[in-house]
């Protein structure tokens, strides 16, 4: 029995590796860090199927180094230091360190994640892990701060044909047959940026026709698929699907489909605490300060969440869903830091107004730092007017309140104290 079109067409060498050009293409990051034959540790953070585990076959098989892998999934606190006593020995043959792939290494507990820094710290071996999640939330300080993170993207269009054509000219299988794609767009957008997904999709189409001449339509692609959505939904795939239709029911503040794609992640075992975080982004994004309390109580599920456990934990999700789909929403706060941000980026570091700096020491009062400032508590209603951004942007507006009870109160308390500036 053959193995499925996506085994069949793994790059072998980075020339075969398509998409992710700002890692791997001409002088980019990592490309110059394999042709210079040394690599550090590093984590590899993107959605699934653009080719983490791929990359790092690749480093391993072009930089001739031995090569452990582990899957967070199977693996416990006893089967890391096996393979890292595996490592120590290796090294006696090969002058540069082994590479120890983890896969999914944001399901490493901390103490999975513990037994692995003395060998990433000492050089036993050269961490790369593979993670859809942000590593931030879920890989160790200690661990974190010896890799370097580089972000993988679901692949564009482009990438997606490339890989279309080269598999029907190359694969040992489909070259065999008649293949003509009339219409690409059911396919592309099927696959939604992954490469496994693509050829998934591509394999079974091709599978079920007779015969060795073989027109490929997005209606045909449409019908198989209807017919077979395991097919090319995978180990839970359409994963970020899910959490988008959620998250934009919140938004939208339907509490009924809210609740709906939060069962469907609870029934298909998506990871509670990814949810939770996402409520609590959700609260501060969407609902922000039409109603303050929501990030309270998101912040609160995702707390409680963690002393309760599975399965009761569904409903404190539940909870938090219906009322942040409830909640009225703004996006102010979010818009705020964003137009700051851009501020920012066109006028860089702008020094601190003299008023408002810092003056620990004689010099720095010498130097009239901290001179002229207005302590505001000294002043009637707890409020003096005076500036508080450089004098380059100091009439720039960055919160703009949205009309909603909750930020009305705030304008009217600021406009009675800046005079209608808001």
């Amino acid at each position: 029995m053959s193995h499925p079109l996506a085994e069949r067409m793994r790059p072998k060498t980075l020339d075969e590796y398509i998409g992710q050009k700002h890692l791997v293409g001409k002088n980019a990051v990592l490309r110059k860090m394999i042709d210079g034959g040394r690599i550090s540790s590093f984590i590899l953070w993107g959605p699934p199927g653009v080719g983490k585990t791929t990359l790092a076959q690749i480093i391993s098989r072009q930089l001739e180094i031995p090569f452990y892998t582990l899957s967070a999934v199977n693996s416990g606190v006893k089967e890391v230091r096996e393979v890292i006593e595996k490592a120590k020995n290796a090294r006696f043959f090969n002058n540069r360190n082994p590479i120890l792939f983890i896969d999914e290494i944001h399901r490493f507990s901390k103490s999975q994640q513990d037994s692995l820094l003395s060998a990433v710290e000492t050089g036993i071996v050269t961490l790369i892990g593979a993670t859809t999640e942000n590593p931030s939330f879920e890989v160790i300080r200690p661990l974190l701060s010896r890799c370097q993170v580089y972000v993988l993207k679901s692949l564009e269009k482009e990438d997606l044909l490339e890989l279309l054509h080269y598999a029907l000219a190359n694969d040992v299988e489909l070259k065999e047959k008649s293949i003509k794609l009339e219409e690409t767009d059911a396919i592309l957008r099927y696959s939604g940026g992954d490469a496994r997904k693509l050829l998934n999709i591509l394999e079974l189409v091709v599978n079920a026709e007779e015969g060795d001449e073989i027109v490929i339509t997005d209606e045909k692609v449409t019908e198989r698929l209807q017919q077979n959505p395991a097919a090319y939904d995978k180990n839970g795939e359409m994963h970020y699907d899910i959490i988008s239709a959620f998250i934009k029911s919140i938004r939208g503040s339907d509490p009924d489909a809210a609740i709906y794609w939060l069962a469907r992640m609870v029934a298909g075992g998506e990871d509670p605490k990814f949810i939770a975080r996402r409520l609590v982004i959700s609260a501060a994004e969407d609902i922000g300060l039409a109603n303050p309390n929501a990030l309270l109580l998101a912040n609160a599920c995702f707390d409680a969440l963690q002393k309760i456990g599975w399965p009761e934990g569904r409903i404190l999700l539940a909870e938090a869903t219906v009322y942040l789909a409830s909640s009225p929403k703004s996006n102010s706060a979010y818009l705020s830091v964003e137009g700051a941000l851009q501020e920012v980026n066109e006028t860089g570091n702008i020094p601190v107004p003299l008023h408002l700096r810092n003056a620990p020491t004689k010099l720095m009062k010498e130097l009239n730092y901290g001179k002229n400032y207005q302590y505001a508590h000294d002043f009637e209603n707890n409020f003096v007017q005076q500036d508080y951004l450089p004098e380059e942007i100091k009439n720039s507006r960055f919160w703009k309140p949205q009309d909603n009870p909750s930020e009305n109160k705030l304008k009217e308390h600021l406009n009675r104290l800046w005079k209608n500036r808001f």
